[in-house]
């Protein structure tokens, strides 16, 4: 009787307590909420339920001017899926959220994608002429050579029937990143692509879980789960990876200038890693665990998101065959009949290859949401977002806003291509984020994306059906179950 007693006034106190710090000027609040834990039953369940209950909060947004109010336990957070406000807070407020921040750094520590201000802009003015396109040019005998790898390796599912090809992109697009990046060569090593992979997925996982289930936000608490000796294990296995690159290049690297390798026959450039270490030669910027986590970034953002890409594309282009046909057509008044390799200055010249991308993007947004910490008070036209909160930017739902016209749903990569389709808002496609904070490898993503379905297409014809597709969510957006396709040769 005293338990129930003492948890009858602990709700009525909190009670209270929400009613007190709650401002008539916040934007209106989700339905659902349960006491004390807040919205936080609403997302557990899995990753599928996950998916299921952010998109039909989005859904409902819409009607109310695209921001809601949510609590996850005693966190007050703010859901936003309005362009312009989410346009608002990216060039407005630059810092990650705090609890994500900690969450993310056990794994990419202080990289770019969740450093503090002030080390972001620091690392960034550092490392944008890494990403130039002169630099990015020098990776095109790569992106061949693994596009022509994926054809071979495609090859054995040819004529045989549905497939899961999420595999054959998850490994190529991973060895891609890790070539140009660390310069590792799977083939040669004992790196095991595969333990890598499970071991990211893993990570994902207990990153998302540990965000829903409020009561491991204290590391305190956290440091007792089951869910954290998993993540520390599958840690080793990840740092394993861009630490052995770094000791072994290291310990090669004498002067202030790295040579350009030759890792792939007929293929001469710098990784990153060289890279890096030239800047630390130089200007004395930074140490190895900076440089480690600088690698793991470029490692986790390079590949996961290509290799969603690349699977969703195929899909979609499988449904939609006479999008399929465009595409081929297109690569044949590039390349006519020739099998030769995409030159930089090709890629100007794909332009529908580019609008299938970015319409499959918006169609299957792989970064689904971003989070960014207030640091100070936004006033809206019809209420404000107070400092000191985080706000919760689902990019997958402004992909999805009815501002994209009646076929909102629709795959059409005609609309990047006719004057006027495209809504008039500066953030109404944010596959890549926006304003300064914006994603610095989106060239290099766009360049490996391109290079790789020309040949695909010109070698492949894709059958699929999109809407069998069931999705789930973690720190990307992931296929579950339906998502197969099947391949013929072309002649």
């Amino acid at each position: 009787m005293l338990t129930l007693a003492l948890f009858c006034c602990a709700c009525a106190a909190y009670w209270l307590w929400r009613r007190q710090v709650r401002k008539i000027t916040e934007p209106p609040y989700l339905p659902g909420a349960w006491p004390i834990l807040g919205h936080a039953p609403m997302f557990m369940g899995g990753s599928r339920n996950l998916c299921k209950r952010v998109t039909d909060i989005a859904n409902r947004s819409y009607d109310i001017g695209g921001v809601y109010t949510a609590s996850i336990g005693p966190r007050k957070i703010y859901i936003v899926t309005d362009p312009d406000v989410s346009y608002t807070i990216f060039n407005t407020c630059l810092e990650k959220d705090d609890l994500m921040y900690e969450i993310a750094k056990t794994f990419i520590g202080d990289g770019l994608v969740v450093a503090k201000v002030p080390r972001w802009k620091k690392h960034r003015k550092l490392l944008n002429p890494t990403f130039s396109h002169s630099v990015l040019a020098t990776f095109m005998g790569v992106f061949n050579h693994q596009a022509r790898k994926l054809v071979r390796e495609l090859e054995k599912e040819a004529g045989k029937g549905y497939f899961d090809h999420w595999t054959y992109t998850r490994h190529n697009a991973l060895q891609t990143v890790c070539l140009t990046v660390l310069g590792v060569d799977f083939n040669d090593t004992n790196n095991p692509c595969t333990q890598y992979l499970e071991a990211l997925e893993t990570v994902f996982a207990t990153m998302v879980e540990r965000l829903i289930k409020f009561w491991w936000h204290s590391p305190r608490t956290f440091a007792f789960s089951d869910v954290k000796r998993r993540q520390d294990a599958s840690l080793r296995i990840l740092h394993n990876l861009s630490n052995t690159a770094l000791q072994k290049r290291k310990s090669e690297f004498t002067g202030k200038v790295c040579a350009e390798r030759s890792i792939i026959p007929g293929t001469k450039f710098k990784t990153y890693l060289d890279r890096l270490l030239e800047l630390t030669a130089e200007k004395g910027v930074f140490d190895d665990r900076e440089i480690r986590e600088q690698l793991d970034n470029f490692i986790v953002g390079g590949h996961d998101t290509t290799a969603n890409v690349l699977m969703y594309t195929m899909i979609l282009l499988g449904s939609h065959p006479e999008v399929q046909e465009k595409a081929f057509i297109e690569i044949q008044k590039v390349f006519g009949n020739e099998n030769r390799d995409v030159d930089k200055t090709d890629l100007p010249k794909l332009v529908y290859i580019e609008a299938v991308l970015k319409e499959s993007i918006r169609m299957f947004s792989t970064v689904p949401i971003l989070m960014r910490k207030l640091d100070r008070d936004i006033k809206l036209e019809n209420y404000s977002l107070l400092k000191g909160r985080t706000c919760f930017l689902f990019l997958f739902a402004i992909h999805k806003h009815p501002m994209w016209g009646p076929d909102v749903h629709e795959f059409k990569p005609e609309r990047w291509l006719e004057p006027g389709r495209l809504p008039d808002k500066p953030f109404a496609f944010a596959a890549f984020s926006t304003g300064r904070r914006m994603c610095i490898g989106k060239p290099y993503a766009i360049m490996s994306l391109k290079t790789t379905f020309v040949h695909v297409i010109r070698s492949y014809r894709i059958t699929a059906d999109h809407t069998k597709v069931k999705l789930k969510m973690d720190a990307a957006l992931k296929p579950d179950s339906g998502y197969y396709v099947s391949i013929e040769k072309r002649t």
